[in-house]
């Protein structure tokens, strides 16, 4: 078995997932748009030295790995975060926290024998 097909994997994949969320300012974006209220690029970048248009790469980097989502009203996007992505993130680190879990059970067994 490989390494890469030892832990189940959420439809998708999770690389792009984790890789969208190794970025900083990413995550300060996730952390805005987990308050629960839409927001807009304009809103979004308001007292950030980040311009706009670097929001907008941001954000098309985490749609790519369906963390967020936006829809139009008027002439702006409003984006939103999809919860499901960071439960399928969540679910892959508490899989391979199993894992190692019963690793160390496995050698504390064998150590204590």
């Amino acid at each position: 078995m490989s390494l890469a097909s030892a832990v189940p994997r959420p439809a998708g994949g999770v690389a792009p997932l984790f890789f969208a969320l190794g970025d900083e300012t990413r995550l300060a974006l996730i952390g805005r748009l987990g308050e629960g209220k839409p927001l807009s690029i304009a809103e979004l970048a308001s007292g950030s030295a980040i311009t706009r248009q670097a929001i907008t790469k941001h954000l098309n980097v985490l749609a790519g790995a369906g963390l967020v989502r936006d829809r139009r009203r008027g002439r702006e996007h409003l984006w939103e975060l999809e919860v499901r992505r960071l439960d399928d993130a969540r679910a892959y680190l508490a899989q391979i926290s199993r894992q190692w879990d019963e690793a160390l059970d496995r050698l504390q067994q064998f150590v204590e024998r």
